[in-house]
């Protein structure tokens, strides 16, 4: 009997261009934002946020790129980038950051390793 591979595999999501999603959202593999999320989004892949995407709330992933506007908490276990045509605003915990010339960035960043991504996390700021 053939095993079903495809529960295996990570998967690519795609939110289109004009697609507005309210909510929560939880991804096993990669996601790409080209519309507008305002809620949560936990990743254990890698999140792309393209020139035209929006996102507004809570982001925890494995590594980010962001080319559009993210207002939120950030936290990023790998490497994010913020690529020159980034507009970000919030608070970022991640273990390695780019920031391209021409990138938008106001908030806060707090470079640590390993980066907690669990979301079940007690949410307390760690003593300074």
């Amino acid at each position: 009997m053939a095993k079903n591979r495809e529960a295996e595999m990570p998967s690519i999501n795609i939110m289109g261009s004009g697609t507005i999603v309210k909510g929560e959202i939880n991804v096993n593999g990669d996601f790409r934002v080209d519309g507008s999320l305002i809620g949560n989004i936990q990743c254990k892949g890698k999140i792309v946020v393209g020139e035209t995407g929006r996102i507004e709330g809570e982001i925890i992933c494995q590594s980010a790129d962001f080319s559009g506007e993210v207002q939120a908490t950030v936290k990023v276990a790998e490497l994010l980038t913020l690529k020159e045509t980034a507009r970000f605003s919030g608070d970022i915990t991640t273990g390695k950051l780019a920031i391209e010339p021409g990138a938008k960035f106001s908030g806060t960043c707090m470079m640590e390793i390993p980066v907690k991504t669990d979301s079940k996390a007690n949410g307390n700021e760690p003593s300074r």
